[in-house]
């Protein structure tokens, strides 16, 4: 995503943010649509059904969903003006901040409680957001002279919070609903590709009736709306079958692959301060989602029966 940003296309103009979310919660939407037909048996009578009995005959679910579709489509617009005034190492290290605003918005609306270790971890992870942050102030280059930095920070830290906020809430609407993650989807996607498409023509309608709607799009710009759209049903997929432990790795994975691939493809070079707030932010989240240990298993006393010996555990 960083890449499409700062490299245009061949006729030098560089493609709408605004655009690019339109296309991908359209691109979201099919794939869902695309997943419940098979899940159908490949029937457009199934398919039919569904959507009639999810969507034209459930109202107050698609109101309901209204809040996360609106937020989930300010957050990928934010991401996209975060990444076009930070480098990609910078945006990735910072957006860790939504596990502070996760842990905040799950303990307030879900009544959940974190351990002190996971508390603790929350301290870990600003203080390394923080350095980040101090450290990425001599990084720009004559590349980065039309970047804003405090816009992209303040960008990144709203997507952070709408982020938690989203994500938590939409996840207090599947608790006890026996509606798949797919249909969910596909309830959001209504309303998301309405909202992105009011959108880009209030934000950028001169644009796009000047020079087009798909103004500035390349293969590498294809590839990052597709990139997004699955990735964004991928994580949902592993929330609900995976567990924490591999979520961890892939977030510790994302951070160090994102450094690396900035070092290589830009001028980026991290310092010492910088390599010092990231591997805070990595012991952060894995201090964040390491388990809790189980409390020791009760043990009966031995019961004798006859010459035999035996003991129940718990």
């Amino acid at each position: 995503m960083r890449y499409s940003r700062t490299r245009h296309a061949g006729d030098g103009e560089l493609y709408l943010a605004s655009t690019a979310v339109f296309m991908m919660e359209v691109m979201k939407f099919c794939l869902c649509l695309g997943v419940v037909f098979y899940q159908g048996n490949c029937s457009v009578i199934a398919l039919r059904s569904e959507l009639y009995k999810h969507v034209w005959a459930s109202p107050y679910d698609l109101i309901k969903l209204c809040v996360p579709s609106f937020l989930y489509t300010i957050q990928n617009n934010l991401l996209y003006l975060a990444l076009t005034n930070l480098d990609a190492a910078s945006y990735q290290v910072l957006y860790q901040l939504k596990i502070l605003t996760t842990a905040i918005f799950s303990a307030t609306m879900l009544g959940r409680r974190f351990s002190a270790t996971k508390w603790a971890s929350l301290v870990v992870l600003t203080c390394g957001v923080a350095i980040v942050e101090i450290s990425g102030s001599d990084n720009d280059t004559s590349e980065n002279k039309d970047q804003n930095r405090f816009v992209g920070l303040v960008a990144v830290l709203s997507a952070a919070c709408t982020s938690g906020f989203s994500g938590v809430y939409f996840e207090k609407i599947l608790k006890g609903s026996e509606v798949t993650l797919w249909i969910r989807n596909i309830q959001m996607g209504l309303f998301s590709i309405a909202i992105a498409l009011v959108t880009a023509m209030v934000q950028d309608s001169a644009k796009i009736s000047q020079k087009g709607f798909f103004v500035g799009y390349s293969p590498i710009v294809l590839t990052v709306i597709t990139v997004q759209a699955v990735g964004g049903l991928i994580v949902a997929v592993v929330v609900k079958y995976a567990d924490n432990v591999l979520k961890v790795f892939a977030s510790s994975f994302s951070i160090l692959l994102s450094c690396l691939i900035s070092a290589l493809a830009f001028d980026f070079r991290p310092n010492r301060s910088f390599l010092v707030g990231a591997s805070l932010v990595l012991l952060s989240t894995v201090m964040y989602f390491k388990p809790s240990k189980r409390p020791p298993r009760d043990v009966l006393p031995v019961v004798q029966h006859g010459t035999r010996k035996s003991s129940l555990v718990l």
